[in-house]
This record gives structure tokens, C-alpha cells and sequence, in this order.
């Protein structure tokens, strides 16, 4: 029984951890578009991949969006 209190809540702890790192890559993202100097078409895939990223935080799927945040960032940091 208490393996299974253990899982449970390390279950549900990890999911909270996700979703309040969402937010927080969202805003990282926001704060480099305002600095950075980008070609038209890599701010558009990189804000298509931000809005992506928010709307799956939106939906609950925060491993999927973290995902897709931190690949926005990595095209951030390939073409800074």
C-alpha cells in the first residue's frame, strides 16, 4: 500500500512540476523574440512553435509542451 501512496504522488508531483515550467519557458521565449535578430521565416516557426507549446500547456499536456518549448528555444539559440 505504500508503494502505491508513493507512485501516486510522485506521479502527480512530477505533472505539477511540468506545468509551472510551461509558463516560465513561454515567457524565455517572449524575452528573446523582443532582443533577437531573425529572419522573417525563422520568427514565424519559432512563434508558431511557442504558440503550439501554450496551447498544449492549455490543454494539459505539459511533457508534450515543454517538448515543443525547448525545441522553439533551440532554433532561438542556432540562429542567434
Amino acid at each position: 500500500m505504500r508503494y502505491l501512496a508513493v507512485l501516486l504522488f510522485t506521479v502527480f508531483f512530477a505533472g505539477s512540476v511540468l506545468a509551472s515550467q510551461c509558463p516560465t519557458l513561454v515567457h524565455e521565449i517572449d524575452q528573446q523574440l523582443k532582443s533577437a535578430q531573425l529572419d522573417s521565416a525563422t520568427e514565424a516557426r519559432v512563434k508558431e512553435l511557442r504558440d503550439r507549446g501554450e496551447l498544449l500547456h492549455k490543454q494539459g499536456k505539459h511533457a508534450e509542451s515543454v517538448k515543443v518549448l525547448n525545441k522553439a528555444i533551440d532554433e532561438l539559440d542556432a540562429a542567434m
